[in-house]
């Protein structure tokens, strides 16, 4: 039967640690390296429901893709849940391993596995990691080319129709009849990398957690932009064939995508390492915060 520690080299040589940014810690937070692992689940968050479900199971590993813990702390004691998640998996002997900014960039990571279900093809990372023992180039979020362009709206739609449920759903900003070619995705907060989305001449950009004033600015900006161009006068901002637009998914459920690879990628490696076999689970409950999403029906101006 694989130990711990055996599984823990695997997940850390599909989803390196050396991938991860600098102000992430992921790897294993809680559990004995030498345990056995019989069975290992899935989820998005390490949060009580989910934690409280792993457990019930009879779960010897939950593997998340959100950190139970952001940022360096001094206690894991009672007075706070994530003290409380810490007793709980201790007591029941179910160690915790997170991949997070390392998963996101791995190959059949979570960027790859989010771009491959939109239907991306000749892909390559948005933000390259030059790893020279890498088979396969591997880097945060990916851009691709659809097979065939689709209208903005419809490639929303399938967008929302390969996303894990949730009650948010996705929003879409641009000109819904423009054709769609070139798409760039980053699962999770991704408003920061607007300038590399832009270098790439993406028609689309797909990720999450797009604020209001960082969105109105990029999308004004091209407004503007190819109205000078129509007016013959070009500004050297970029490909004139660039119509950029965005859809904002559920931080969560793009994520959770990554699943459907690793259920796949971590017992197979277990098995080749190992000669055991661990059974898999996903924890598919959505752990996206709204649970409501009720239409504003305010007076029209």
């Amino acid at each position: 039967m694989a130990a711990l520690s055996q599984v823990v080299d695997v997940l850390e040589t599909l989803y390196p640690l050396r991938y991860a940014e600098q102000w992430d810690e992921p790897g294993l937070i809680v559990g004995d390296l030498r345990q056995p692992v019989r069975n290992i689940a899935f989820a998005a968050d390490p949060s009580m429901a989910v934690v409280d479900q792993a457990i019930a199971g009879g779960v010897d590993l939950l593997v998340c893709h959100h950190p139970l813990f952001f940022r360096s702390v001094h206690a894991v004691s009672g007075l706070g849940f994530r003290g409380e998640i810490v007793r709980k998996l201790n007591r029941a002997g179910c160690a915790l391993w997170v991949g997070h900014t390392n998963a996101d960039a791995a190959y059949r990571g979570v960027g790859m596995a989010a771009a491959d279900m939109f239907g991306l093809v000749d892909q390559r990372p948005l933000v390259p990691i030059d790893d020279p023992n890498a088979e396969h180039p591997v880097g945060l979020g990916r851009v691709g080319r659809l097979a065939e362009p689709v209208m903005l709206r419809d490639f929303a739609r399938r967008v929302a129709d390969v996303l894990p449920y949730t009650e948010l759903g996705v929003q879409v900003c641009g000109d819904l009849d423009a054709p769609v070619n070139t798409v760039a995705v980053l699962p999770g907060s991704g408003d920061s990398l607007f300038d590399e989305v832009r270098a790439t001449g993406a028609d689309v950009y797909v990720t999450s957690d797009l604020r209001h004033h960082p969105v109105t600015d990029a999308i004004e900006q091209a407004r503007y932009e190819a109205s000078m161009r129509a007016s013959g006068i070009a500004l050297g901002h970029g490909d004139e064939h660039v119509r950029p637009a965005f859809i904002n998914t559920p931080h969560s459920a793009i994520e959770s995508m990554w699943f459907q690879y690793a259920m796949k990628d971590v017992p197979q490696t277990v098995a080749s390492v190992t000669g055991d076999t661990p059974d898999v689970r996903w924890i598919s409950m959505n752990t996206d915060p709204w649970n409501m999403v009720i239409p504003s029906s305010g007076q029209e101006r």
